[in-house]
């Protein structure tokens, strides 16, 4: 594999992201991430996958319908093309009857690793526009 094709299997996997938690298919969503990866979210730190999967994988009951928007991705594959980091500028898009509103914009700061199968989070850390960005982003 090229670091062409490194680059373009990490783009589908941050997409594949959107797309799953957007249609709710929790074990999909959870399935990007390594067994002990983190996921951080306006401080809070999710550990693992299964955590990752039980508080972050799904839209909470009742919530209006939401579809992400992500551009701008700025992949970063290691040397040893072994692991990768990744900035991406997001966008979540709600619909309230027939109205649709941005209702949180930010970037997402990842950290890959190639598994045997695919890429993977090993973190995700989300900042949302305005809010410091952690030293260890």
């Amino acid at each position: 594999m090229s670091k062409l094709e490194d680059e373009s299997a990490i783009r589908r996997l941050l997409s594949e992201y959107c797309h799953h938690y957007d249609d709710n298919r929790a074990d999909e969503f959870a399935a990007l991430f390594t067994d002990d990866a983190t996921f951080t979210i306006i401080g809070n730190t999710h550990a693992g996958r299964q955590a990752i999967h039980d508080n972050i994988a799904l839209q909470k009951p009742g919530q209006d319908p939401g579809q992400h928007i992500s551009f701008n991705y700025v992949i970063d594959v290691s040397p040893d093309r072994e692991t990768a980091r990744a900035w991406t500028d997001f966008c979540y898009l709600k619909r309230s009857g027939h109205k649709y509103s941005i209702t949180i914009a930010g970037r997402y700061f990842d950290r890959l690793v190639r598994n045997p199968d695919r890429w993977r989070f090993a973190s995700r850390t989300i900042v949302f526009v305005g809010d410091p960005v952690p030293d260890d982003a």
